[in-house]
């Protein structure tokens, strides 16, 4: 089997925000520390507290080290395009995907919260990208989908029964946003210039305008419960076996 034909591993990890405890704050560095207190709601606070202390014990796992050698940079595409462009507009405070360093170096992770859910999607060596979205028919769905989704996803939403429209356009965003996330542009980058399939059928990148295309993408929806729609994207040519751990799994993890 050559290296190409080889089934690419992912990993992802689901969380309750019932999960969130203080007793996590010590898996925190200080910038973190710090973010975290930054939040205004406790619901926030237990979001963020959860996606970094999954992730920095899950990476801590498969590198073989202790969760304090774990490190992370925050990277921002965008704002690399702009400055190679001579653009300028660089925000200077630390944002962006977080990339693995340190002894965790060569693992890529994404994590993503909505509502009550947190996820952490895991590969090695190959961009990852995950996105949850709690479905909402309270918001402005119209305005959202009309630079959101680009004029042929647009033609297929607003043919579907108004029951529907709801789930469908949060799914075409979590794909989309999954995407984005993989290639480190997230939202910044435009959801317009990614196209994917209806979400009543198979997750696939159908284009991508712009720059930053990412070449090679394997897209699968994930299964949150009737009020989420999730989706999680690898930038990968070869076949992906994806295990996913479920939020029953995350006390285990949370307490070594």
């Amino acid at each position: 089997m050559t290296l190409s034909s080889a089934p690419l591993e992912s990993t992802v990890w689901w969380a309750h925000t019932s999960a969130a405890n203080e007793r996590l704050l010590h898996l925190l560095d200080g910038g973190e520390l710090a973010r975290h207190s930054r939040f205004r709601l406790q619901a926030d606070r237990d979001r963020y507290l959860l996606g970094r202390s999954m992730a920095r014990l899950v990476l801590a796992e498969r590198s073989g080290c202790a969760p304090e050698k774990v490190t992370f940079e925050l990277r921002c595409v965008s704002c690399e395009e702009k400055s190679r462009a001579g653009a300028g507009g660089r925000d200077d405070a630390p944002h962006g995907k977080p990339v693995p360093t340190g002894a965790a170096e060569g693992w890529e992770i994404s994590v993503s919260h909505s509502g009550e859910w947190v996820a952490l999607a895991l590969t090695r060596g190959v961009a990852v990208g995950v996105d949850v979205e709690r479905v909402s028919d309270t918001r402005d769905l119209a305005g959202l989908a009309g630079y959101t989704l680009a004029d042929t996803e647009h033609e297929v939403w607003s043919a579907l029964p108004e029951a529907d429209r709801a789930g469908a356009f949060f799914g075409y965003w979590a794909r989309k946003e999954a995407l984005l996330k993989a290639t480190g542009l997230g939202l910044s980058g435009g959801l317009r210039r990614v196209g994917v399939t209806p979400p009543h059928t198979r997750a696939r990148l159908l284009f991508w305008e712009g720059g930053a295309h990412p070449g090679a993408a394997w897209v699968s929806d994930l299964d949150r419960g009737p009020e989420y729609r999730s989706a999680l994207a690898v930038l990968t040519d070869r076949r992906v076996e994806l295990t996913v751990h479920p939020p029953e799994a995350a006390p285990a993890l949370l307490r070594r």
